[in-house]
């Protein structure tokens, strides 16, 4: 191998930190959970402080996002106090251009691959390229399908969800993720969701799926992470419930409930 293409190769890894992070915890663990905190309305102690709490229940990482961010100083802000207050890493997960802020460890660089509007497939990464590599963030490519109805996220990203009782559609989906070059693939059911991505969809989607698989939305119960975790959901995602002033039982009981 010849110098430059070590050195090209070393680069590649050294801009791979977080996402290097996350195998190696899915390798140790199987399944990994991570706190989803919205920047929106809450006050950045108050922010850091739900992510320590997440971070002692055994969260191995804290995404930040919000469907309707606007505010990318008050965001920022928020980054930095749970920045202060974590060891694990701080994952940013915009649902627009105004999600980026210079001082999380990382970023997924998503495409919202079922939307009807052509914005959230290509349109608002493009907008958001220049500030990500002006920040030095590192970016994880990530594909993001919406199942069901999807909630806000799924209102504001104009998504066709994907019928609950469709996994083959999904699995379709995935596989396209996947020969996109995807690295990492999102089910997501939506912020505070009745309803959740079923065990089927899960399955159906990691018998063709090769990436990092994360699923999210409608996870209440240890149980409910179990059996997604046993379908194979890499990364289970925790949004919701952190919202409740006493989080912590559920959350430590779904966080031990996935590792091993």
């Amino acid at each position: 191998m010849s110098t430059d293409s070590t050195q090209d190769r070393l680069v590649c890894q050294a801009l791979r930190q977080v996402e290097s992070k996350l195998r190696e915890l899915i390798q140790r663990h199987k399944t990994i959970c991570a706190g989803l905190i919205d920047s929106e309305n809450i006050p950045p102690t108050e922010a850091s402080d739900i992510a320590a709490r997440a971070e002692k229940c055994g969260a191995k990482a804290v995404l930040i996002g919000g469907s309707t961010a606007v505010d990318q100083i008050e965001l920022d802000n928020v980054v930095k106090h749970i920045k202060s207050s974590v060891t694990s890493p701080v994952i940013l997960f915009p649902g627009n251009v105004t999600g980026v802020s210079p001082s999380a460890d990382a970023i997924f660089f998503s495409c919202l691959m079922n939307s009807d509007n052509p914005y959230f497939i290509t349109q608002a990464q493009a907008l958001g390229a220049l500030a990500i590599r002006k920040y030095n963030l590192e970016a994880i490519p990530m594909a993001y399908l919406i199942i069901g109805e999807g909630g806000a996220a799924g209102f504001i990203g104009r998504a066709r969800g994907i019928p609950s009782n469709k996994p083959s559609l999904a699995a379709m989906y995935a596989l396209a993720a996947q020969y996109f070059g995807f690295r990492f693939l999102y089910l997501e059911a939506g912020s505070g969701a009745d309803g959740r991505v079923s065990v089927e969809m899960v399955s159906a989607v990691r018998k063709v799926y090769e990436g990092t698989l994360i699923v999210g939305g409608g996870i209440k119960t240890a149980d409910d992470a179990r059996r997604a975790s046993s379908a194979g959901a890499e990364i289970i995602v925790i949004g919701t419930m952190l919202e409740e002033n006493d989080f912590e039982t559920k959350f430590r009981d779904i966080c031990k409930a996935v590792s091993q």
